[in-house]
């Protein structure tokens, strides 16, 4: 598995795409610096990018690299390998890829303006948390609906699509929720649907580390209860990791019954 995993790390680390990826998140975070003078004003927005464009990157680049190395996986499948080594090699390398421009392209520019001497410094690395659990968990969704779709043209139409719903389409339904049962508790319900949507979760989670849960509506104050405390932060983390370990636990599932 780990000659697969350097290998698939390798062969995205020289694509020009990962430069791309990593020089993009180098010059948001320079430029960034030089027109915030307040450090969380920065963080705010880099996560109001990280939060769409990090799952879209993750969907695209997983989808794209397992149709684009379908034939060296079927010729991988003839040897005496493990099918999990093969396909969980392969999701490693490419989430490892993407994680890595990601944490390396923000990191260095927070680090080269001495931000480890400031109390930023914590919110900073939730934000570099989230974004690296956002790219393993949407990679792995990929991965998911391309084994599970022999066409080209619907697996990426799947992907786009769960990211749309995820990103856009389930805050919208979630909004007309509160607004239509506004009369009922609905505490609970708002919890639960925060939690069962990663980018939700994510989001959530770094504005109340910078404490303007104002931001979230009339329901800010419910998750500032729970997500504010050391538990529901135990919580949200045990649920990104959920989030990340179901969708590998069905991949390997997959591939073993597939038949290739």
């Amino acid at each position: 598995m780990l000659k697969i995993l350097k290998y698939s790390f390798y062969d995205l680390v020289r694509s020009r795409w990962s430069y791309v990826y990593f020089l993009f998140y180098l010059l948001l975070g320079f430029v960034l610096l030089f027109l915030n003078n307040d450090v969380s004003k920065a963080i705010i927005t880099l996560m109001n990018i990280i939060i769409v464009l990090v799952p879209l990157i993750g969907t695209i680049f997983g989808i794209m690299y397992f149709y684009n190395s379908k034939e060296f996986t079927e010729l991988l499948l003839a040897q005496p390998i493990k099918r999990s080594s093969i396909f969980l090699g392969q999701y490693l390398g490419v989430a490892g890829s993407l994680a890595l421009s990601l944490v390396l392209g923000l990191g260095i520019p927070f680090l080269l303006y001495g931000l480890l001497r400031s109390d930023a410094i914590f919110d900073f690395s939730l934000l570099l948390v989230v974004g690296a659990f956002l790219t393993l968990i949407f990679t792995a969704l990929s991965f998911n609906l391309a084994l599970s779709n022999e066409n080209k043209i619907k697996g990426f139409g799947y992907a786009v699509l769960l990211w749309l719903f995820l990103a856009v389409i389930y805050d919208g339904l979630f909004l007309m929720s509160l607004m239509y049962f506004e009369d009922y508790p609905l505490d609970n319900f708002s919890l639960l649907a925060t939690i069962f949507n990663p980018i939700d979760l994510s989001r959530t989670l770094i504005l109340l580390k910078l404490d303007i849960s104002a931001l979230l509506g009339y329901t800010g104050a419910v998750f500032k209860q729970f997500f504010g405390t050391d538990q529901g932060l135990i919580i949200s983390m045990l649920m990104l990791v959920l989030w990340t370990v179901l969708p590998i636990w069905r991949l390997l599932a997959k591939s073993k019954k597939k038949d290739f």
